[in-house]
């Protein structure tokens, strides 16, 4: 049974105010970030705007994070992996669809590399070593899933799960995937949610705490 607890669990919790008390002990245990290597292997600097599609849970959790990344330029929520005429928020929750919850981001690669991308990504931003599920969110369309968008990003980062996998720096396997598949933007009132709603039970308890994690552990990277 998938849980997908992001909506309507949360909502009801907040309605008996007892979100903080339920959900804290698994916030406080997903946001620490895990001590892992620089990519040995990355992409050169290059002029322009290059974009990263990313999935690993709640892409409200996902869009926090790196949008407080420097030399990230945009975060932009939506779907990956399946059809745009079934990349709807209803659709996809009922996770039917193939799609994954994934972000979008536009970067200066001068600025911080796809690599080190990466790096925030299995550190810190989701848990590589769980299943379909982060946090209260379970279900395939959590999946941890890269959608590389380019042959020279495929290498990068099938070869740091292979490097972050020797290392043994996880106390599981990592389960990421790297997949294909069009990214579609997801509805108007996901995106920004972060900013646009800092009281909300779901980004207090689980978005907040991985902010403040990411700026901890990446204090030159972090804005």
């Amino acid at each position: 049974m998938y849980l997908n607890m992001k909506k309507p669990l949360i909502a009801t919790l907040a309605a008996v105010g007892i979100a903080g008390a339920i959900l804290s002990t698994g916030a406080a245990q997903g946001a620490r970030a895990v001590v892992i290597p620089a990519v040995k292997t990355d992409l050169p600097p290059a002029p322009g705007i290059q974009t990263a599609v990313l999935a690993g849970g709640c892409f409200w959790t996902m869009e926090a994070v790196f949008e407080h990344v420097k030399g990230v330029k945009t975060v932009t929520t939506g779907y990956a992996g399946g059809t745009k005429a079934t990349a709807t928020y209803d659709q996809v929750s009922a996770e039917t669809t193939r799609h994954a919850e994934a972000i979008r981001i536009a970067y200066d690669p001068r600025v911080i590399s796809y690599g080190t991308l990466l790096r925030v990504y299995f550190s810190i931003a989701h848990d590589p070593t769980t299943l379909n599920r982060q946090g209260p969110d379970s279900g395939t369309s959590y999946r941890s899933a890269i959608f590389p968008q380019s042959p020279a990003q495929a290498q990068v980062a099938r070869a740091y799960i292979a490097q972050l996998g020797a290392a043994h720096v996880f106390s599981g396997p990592i389960v990421t995937k790297l997949e294909t598949g069009a990214f579609y933007p997801a509805e108007a009132y996901h995106q920004n949610f972060y900013d646009r709603n800092p009281t909300h039970p779901y980004v207090v308890t689980w978005d907040k705490p991985k902010v403040a994690a990411f700026r901890a552990a990446f204090p030159t990277i972090s804005n």
